[in-house]
């Protein structure tokens, strides 16, 4: 370390289970963060301020305005730009702290990439807003020996858990052997599982930064050499009763995932094509696909010209906006944002045949 950084990180050098060299581990550390939303954010910040060394963050959205509440990296003008999550947290988290090597990826977590863009990270934070890519990356992790941790927030309530493959309980022992359970047996897991959402059931920001700050803290333990001191239990908290449960959870002998080894969602075979996303959302993968971005708004803005002069009232002509990263557009009472590796999001429907013909219609098939 130079001077600079000993002034720097000074007040976690004190702190003796760090010390000199743990720090030094983390400055020469490194992790991948998947998600930048409310947990992922506050997870990023944290751990940039403490001084890791690389953080690739791999993150599929865009910023709204609804995401300002929780999402503590981002600002109303990356929402009014709507640019991609990745490249909003990577352009402030550079500014926070030039001792971080900081990669965001606009890109969409799958069975086909989600190998390349894990391998060589010694650990994996979970900051998704969806079980069936948890259970991707628990698949994925489990693998590849590669530690991760995972966390999850609706309303007041909040569930996170360190998972170290072949030594603790993964993804798939909680979930799906408690499948049918009332959701108390395992924390609450199964129940949020089973649906809520963000959408439908709000949440507190103040959630959030709670499982973030635990997931970061397990993070900052393992990269700083202090792997013994992470807590193997399921740790839950409800901020709005004061209620916090640590519990321990068995591995089930007889998993799919890490006693059997059987791989269904990196595999491919468990990961639907088209993704619900809340509330009156519908996303569409297109992993095979690179769209010109910019080729495609002017033959969207031909199209729209050409409907408002045929129909009276029509007012698409200044309805495409976009930038380097996505394009989008509405048709009342749909709106469609595109992505250039070939994703759109298709908001207003919960029907997939609708999305698709939406797709079909203005992107192509």
């Amino acid at each position: 370390m130079n001077l600079e950084q000993r002034e720097k990180y000074s007040r976690q050098i004190i702190f003796p289970a760090i010390g000199e060299a743990g720090q030094e581990r983390l400055l020469g550390s490194s992790a991948v963060l998947v998600g930048c939303g409310a947990l992922g954010t506050v997870t990023a910040n944290l751990l940039v301020r403490a001084g890791i060394g690389r953080l690739r963050i791999v993150d599929r959205d865009f910023v709204e305005m609804s995401n300002l509440q929780r999402q503590a990296l981002f600002e109303e003008a990356d929402a009014r730009a709507s640019l991609p999550k990745a490249a909003a947290a990577e352009r402030r988290l550079r500014a926070i702290n030039s001792d971080a090597e900081v990669e965001g990826i606009v890109s969409d977590l799958t069975p086909a990439n989600i190998e390349e863009l894990i391998s060589g990270f010694p650990l994996i934070l979970d900051g998704t807003d969806n079980f069936e890519t948890r259970l991707l990356m628990n698949d994925a992790a489990i693998s590849l020996g590669i530690p991760w941790i995972y966390g999850a927030a609706v309303g007041s309530y909040g569930v996170t858990m360190t998972i170290r493959p072949g030594e603790t309980t993964c993804l798939a022992c909680l979930l799906e052997v408690n499948a049918g359970s009332d959701g108390e047996s395992n924390g609450g897991a199964t129940k949020m599982a089973a649906g809520e959402t963000c959408d439908t059931s709000g949440v507190l920001s103040s959630a959030t930064s709670v499982i973030a700050s635990i997931q970061a803290t397990e993070a900052i333990k393992f990269l700083s050499g202090n792997a013994q001191a992470m807590n193997p239990r399921l740790i839950s908290c409800d901020v709005w009763t004061g209620r916090f449960q640590s519990i321990r959870v068995e591995r089930n002998p007889r998993c799919r995932a890490c006693a059997r080894r059987d791989f269904t969602y990196l595999t491919g075979d468990a990961q639907p094509h088209i993704t619900l996303c809340g509330r009156d959302s519908v996303q569409i993968h297109e992993r095979c696909r690179t769209i010109d971005l910019v080729e495609l708004g002017k033959r969207l803005r031909a199209i729209f010209a050409a409907d408002e002069r045929n129909n009276e009232g029509h007012e698409a002509r200044d309805n495409v906006r976009g930038n380097e990263f996505l394009l989008r557009f509405s048709v009342p009472p749909y709106e469609i944002t595109v992505f250039a590796d070939g994703r759109a999001l298709v908001k207003g429907t919960q029907d997939p045949a609708v999305a698709r013909s939406l797709y079909a219609r203005f992107i192509g098939s």
